[in-house]
C-alpha cells in the first residue's frame, strides 16, 4: 500500500510542470505575453498573435493568468487534460487524508469532514476551470474559479490545524511548520491576487497574475507534503473508510423501515 505515496508526489510534479509547459506554449504561440513583461498598452494596432516576436505590444487581454494560458488551442487541449487529471487526484488525496486522520483520531471530527468537503469542492472547481475556457464560457469558468480558490485555501488551512493536532514526533512537527509556511504563503498571495485583479492598473493586473502562479505552486507543494503520511496508508486505513460509510448507511436504513 506504500504506492499511495506516489499520489502526493505525482500531483505537484505533473501539475506544476504541466502548467509551465502550457504557459510556454501560450507564449510561443503569442496567445499571452511573457510573465517577465511588465509593459502594457491600452490598445495595439495588431492582435498579439500577428505581431513580430521582437516587438510585442501587450494589452490587459494578454496578461499571463493561468486560465488565459489555456484558452486557445493547442494549449487549451492540454490545459483541460491537466485540470481534469489534477481534479481526480485531488479527490483521491482528499479522501485518503480524511480516512487517515479518522484512523489516527479513532473517530470522525467536524474539522476532518470540512477538510474532505473543501478538498472535493476544490477538485470540482478545478474541473470547471479547465473545461470551460474563460474567453468562451465566462460564467461557468468564473464559478469554477470562485469555487476552487477559496476552498483550496480552506483545505490547506484545515490540514495544517489537523497536522498540529496529530503531532507525535519531531518529523511531524517539522511537517506542520512547513505546512503552516505554505498556508501563509497561499493566504497572502490569494488575498493580493484578489486585490490586484480588481484594479485597473496595468502593473497591478500583471501582479495579480504573478500572485496567482505563486498561489498555485504553494497549494500544490502543500499537497506534496502528504508524502510524509501516505507511506503509512494501509489496508486498515481503507477499512476505516468503508466502516465509516457503513455506519452512515445504517441510520438511513432504519429511518426508511420506520
Amino acid at each position: 500500500m506504500a504506492l499511495w505515496l506516489l499520489l502526493p508526489v505525482t500531483l505537484p510534479l505533473t501539475t506544476i510542470s504541466g502548467a509551465w509547459i502550457i504557459y510556454t506554449m501560450a507564449v510561443e504561440h503569442q496567445h499571452v505575453c511573457p510573465i517577465y513583461n511588465w509593459v502594457y498598452n491600452a490598445s495595439c494596432e495588431e492582435p498579439l498573435v500577428k505581431q513580430s516576436k521582437q516587438f510585442l505590444c501587450c494589452t490587459l487581454d494578454d496578461v499571463p493568468l493561468i486560465s488565459k494560458c489555456g484558452v486557445l488551442p493547442p494549449e487549451s487541449c492540454w490545459f483541460s487534460l491537466l485540470c481534469s487529471t489534477g481534479s481526480f487526484m485531488l479527490m483521491l488525496i482528499g479522501l485518503l487524508r480524511y480516512a487517515q486522520v479518522m484512523e489516527q483520531q479513532k473517530q470522525d471530527s467536524v474539522l476532518n469532514l470540512i477538510g474532505l468537503c473543501s478538498g472535493w469542492l476544490c477538485a470540482a472547481g478545478l474541473g470547471m476551470v479547465g473545461n470551460f475556457q474563460v474567453d468562451f464560457a465566462k460564467v461557468p469558468h468564473y464559478v469554477g474559479a470562485i469555487l476552487a480558490f477559496p476552498t483550496s485555501l480552506l483545505f490547506v488551512c484545515v490540514q495544517t490545524i489537523l497536522t498540529y493536532r496529530l503531532v507525535k514526533t519531531h518529523t511531524h512537527c517539522r511537517t506542520a511548520h512547513i505546512r503552516l509556511t505554505l498556508s501563509l504563503l497561499a493566504l497572502i498571495t490569494l488575498v493580493l491576487c484578489g486585490v490586484f485583479f480588481s484594479q485597473d492598473s496595468f502593473t497591478l493586473q500583471h501582479s495579480a497574475a504573478v500572485c496567482e502562479w505563486l498561489f498555485m505552486m504553494a497549494v500544490l507543494l502543500f499537497y506534496g507534503t502528504f508524502v510524509m503520511e501516505f507511506h503509512m496508508v494501509s489496508s486498515h486505513t481503507l477499512v476505516v473508510l468503508i466502516q465509516r460509510g457503513e455506519r452512515q448507511g445504517v441510520p438511513q436504513n432504519k429511518q426508511e423501515r420506520a
